[in-house]
């Protein structure tokens, strides 16, 4: 019997998307929940007295742009779509474990290293949910920037899945630009400085690369083939 088609990237993605989909809504749900009280304890309570980052000539040539909190907030939507596109369950608990560690990897350098921006670096504005944004989430915890770090580690296994999945540039492009949105709005808004975003970058990245080589192992064929998986290292 001739062999089934090769299934189209399009329908690879639909199959990740809807796998587990309720699962996964609360499995993102729960985590970021989790990791808002360990983040928002450390604000208020640091462990050690609180160091003021450094500002670049960047900082001081980047506006002030109260209506990049659009791009700001969509991390919450855009950190659930890599979690989304895992085509089983011991990828989405494996993908879990290593977002897990970069979170407290964050939260461990915050504990040791607690660091907040320059004070009256952002203006004031009346935008949609900019005064929210200033009296919940206080200029500190700043170095590295954790949004930038999951955004990265975010765009790098979306990557990778669009890439499995042999989507087009299209996709590729839109998720690159989605993260770099996201990495500037953390400086226009005036919540980092260029010194956290880069170092949540790398962060990012030290998580991100490590994860794609210990993880479960898709199968080879159609789409319903990911649903079988062996934990083992990437070669």
């Amino acid at each position: 019997m001739p062999s089934s088609p090769a299934p189209t990237w399009t329908a690879d993605l639909r199959f990740r998307i809807r796998h587990l989909l309720a699962l996964k809504i609360v499995g993102v749900t729960v985590f970021t929940w989790l990791f808002f009280i360990g983040y928002f304890q450390l604000l208020r309570h640091p462990a050690h007295p609180v160091a003021v980052m450094p500002l670049t000539v960047l900082d001081s040539l980047i506006p002030f742009q109260p209506e990049m909190l659009v791009a700001y907030f969509s991390l919450w939507l855009y950190v659930g779509v890599a979690p989304g596109l895992q085509a089983n369950f011991r990828e989405l608990v494996v993908y879990g474990l290593w977002v897990g560690a970069l979170c407290l990897g964050g939260l461990g350098l915050f504990l040791l290293w607690p660091t907040q921006v320059p004070a009256g670096m952002a203006g004031s504005s009346d935008f949609p949910g900019f005064a929210l944004l200033q009296g919940v989430d206080a200029p500190g915890n700043a170095c590295p920037s954790m949004h930038v770090a999951v955004a990265m580690f975010t765009a790098i296994r979306i990557h990778d899945v669009l890439r499995q999945a042999r989507a087009p540039a299209w996709p590729r492009l839109v998720n690159w630009l989605w993260f770099a949105a996201i990495a500037w709005s953390t400086l226009a808004v005036k919540q980092h400085v260029v010194f956290d975003a880069v170092a949540g970058a790398l962060l990012g990245i030290a998580f991100a690369l490590p994860s794609m080589h210990w993880r479960p192992r898709p199968a080879r064929g159609t789409t319903r083939a990911f649903g079988r998986a062996d934990i083992i290292p990437h070669r």
